[in-house]
């Protein structure tokens, strides 16, 4: 199981992975933060770009705040680390542990 921090910004007009701030990944949603639909968009964003399913992605903590601390199961560093160089993002810049 890997977690990372993660930063939110609602309402986006495009969603998607946009870097990282501050050690942690930005994540932009086209949902408003209103009775979860934010926080249900993140976990679908994140379970199709790391290549996993929804059940594999949970929010340890941080759900009614911008930032927050995501776990993700059934991948290694490894292949969290290529999908992030992928999108141009170091993953030094991001904080992730096991």
């Amino acid at each position: 199981m890997i977690r990372l921090t993660v930063r939110v910004i609602p309402r986006a007009s495009r969603p998607g992975i946009g870097g990282t701030r501050d050690g942690a990944l930005l994540v932009r949603l086209q949902s408003p933060p209103v009775e979860g639909a934010a926080n249900e968009e993140l976990i679908g964003l994140l379970a199709r770009t790391f290549g996993t399913v929804r059940r594999n992605v949970a929010i340890e903590s941080g759900e009614r705040f911008k930032l927050k601390r995501v776990a993700i199961d059934g991948i290694g560093g490894h292949q969290l680390q290529s999908v992030l160089e992928s999108l141009g993002i170091d993953s030094g810049n991001v904080n992730i542990s096991s």
